[in-house]
């Protein structure tokens, strides 16, 4: 049974791969005045216990962290980056009387590209980075792994770009990040499953992410017609952290929508934001 809804609607955040809840700390900021908001986090990023089970971890397992916070709400709107965004999309699916609207952006659901017949080599690039990523790790070298993976997402540079003490976090979570790659690979979850979702949905990419973030959402565009698509300017794939503020004026205004705000309250409840 559901417990009482709280006065303010509920928001639950999923961040990125490598990242933590603190990925999300202005938006919760800017969203507290007008809702609850809980930042779940995956295993093995910041306080959550790495995944230690004998069995493989899933999208399901990761989506079964945020199902208490939403059930102590009587449900919520689902925001999600990334590996977030696949598992907000996975949570949707499987908890659909809880979630009363996800947005995902970029979500990397790596099965709906691996029998993709439009661009292949997409997938194989993916599969391609994860075995060299494992074969650093193998190595004992995280730090390598932890390149390889911010250099693919971000671009060549990126990760020398980064200060020691973040690429120090960064390489620490390899080991968890690379189990998040094997929940992608073996989701079951297909693009028929996404378009049974009745909930209201944004999707969001930027317009200078990478190529597989980009079909990703192409074939998600296909699966949800009704839903909000909207392409951020000059927004890589790590958008909402490099470009929080205009990422977090877009999706104020979605969730403001959802509470039936106005036109107008919408518009200036975003300025403020």
């Amino acid at each position: 049974m559901y417990l009482i809804k709280p006065q303010k609607p509920a928001v639950v955040l999923l961040h990125s791969s490598a990242s933590s809840a603190r990925q999300w700390d202005q938006l919760a900021g800017m969203l507290r005045p007008h809702f609850h908001v809980r930042a779940i986090e995956f295993h093995g990023h910041g306080e959550q216990p790495a995944w230690c089970s004998e069995a493989p971890l899933t999208l399901a397992d990761e989506a079964t962290l945020a199902v208490s916070a939403l059930e102590e709400a009587g449900g919520g709107h689902v925001v999600g980056h990334s590996f977030g965004g696949a598992v907000a999309l996975k949570l949707a699916t499987m908890y659909p009387g809880l979630v009363q609207s996800v947005v995902a952006y970029e979500p990397v659901l790596f099965r709906l590209v691996l029998d993709d017949a439009v661009d292949p080599s997409l997938a194989q690039e993916v599969i391609a980075i994860a075995g060299s990523m494992r074969e650093h790790l193998a190595n004992g070298n995280s730090h390598s792994a932890a390149q390889v993976f911010v250099d693919f997402w971000s671009g060549a540079g990126a990760w020398n770009s980064l200060p020691a003490a973040k690429q120090a976090l960064i390489a620490a979570r390899m080991h968890s990040v690379m189990q998040h790659f094997g929940a992608l690979f073996d989701e079951p979850l297909q693009q028929v499953d996404v378009a049974r979702l009745g909930m209201p949905a944004m999707l969001v990419s930027g317009s200078r992410t990478v190529e597989v973030a980009r079909r990703i959402v192409e074939v998600l565009r296909a699966a949800l017609p009704a839903a909000e698509h909207e392409v951020l300017h000059g927004m890589g794939h790590m958008g909402p952290i490099t470009h929080a503020v205009q990422f977090n004026q877009r999706l104020v205004r979605f969730l403001h929508a959802q509470q039936g705000f106005s036109t107008s309250e919408v518009e200036a409840l975003s300025k403020a934001a």
